[in-house]
């Protein structure tokens, strides 16, 4: 499996690069977002990869971050949505703010996207919110204190942190939201940030 590539840029074009490394030069696909963090011609770039093997061909997906890429994967697992369907969804914004739309179940940012429908976005939507809600959530330290268990209210601003609102607008969006577990919490937070987005 080929996990990054580094190397000199030889060609960058709206849908993908061409990178040399160790005389080899890797074309990959990558999004839009993508290709703003890859310098011109003849500079030096490092992209996280993906390879996406199928029966014909093979096919080396590129990335700016780990981020990206665990999105990317994310995406594909959807039915409906193959590589270049996601690589599509992927240019619609940075990782964060796309995140921020499943989590909100915000279906209409994604069928901007070529190749992605209604039913498409909302399926989209059902299986992966729940998914990254938890994902917000793993990895954050349990409070100190009490119990030993972590207040969701705690765990959910630590979540929202992590889609990169700022402590205040964590706070802010969880005054009133209504929950009993961090991911839902977090859910009703990003519907109201949705909301307000809309108004």
């Amino acid at each position: 499996m080929i996990a990054s590539v580094r190397g000199e840029v030889l060609v960058r074009r709206p849908d993908h690069v061409v990178i040399e490394a160790g005389g080899v030069g890797y074309r990959l696909a990558v999004s839009a977002e993508t290709l703003k963090a890859v310098p011109s011609r003849g500079k030096q770039a490092t992209l996280h990869a993906h390879l996406v093997a199928r029966d014909d061909s093979l096919s080396l997906y590129g990335f700016a971050s780990e981020e990206e890429r665990d999105l990317f994967l994310h995406l594909t697992s959807v039915s409906g949505i193959g590589p270049k369907v996601a690589v599509a969804i992927l240019s619609g914004g940075p990782p964060r703010e796309l995140l921020r739309a499943i989590a909100a179940g915000d279906a209409k940012r994604f069928q901007s996207a070529p190749g992605v429908g209604k039913r498409t976005a909302e399926r989209l939507i059902v299986e992966l919110r729940e998914k990254i809600a938890g994902e917000l959530t793993e990895g954050i330290p349990e409070a100190v204190g009490g119990t030993g268990e972590a207040e969701p209210r705690t765990l959910a601003r630590e979540g929202l942190m992590h889609l990169g609102y700022t402590l205040t607008e964590a706070e802010a969006l969880l005054d009133g939201a209504e929950g009993s577990s961090a991911e839902e919490l977090i859910n009703a937070a990003l519907k109201r940030a949705a909301t307000g987005a809309r108004s």
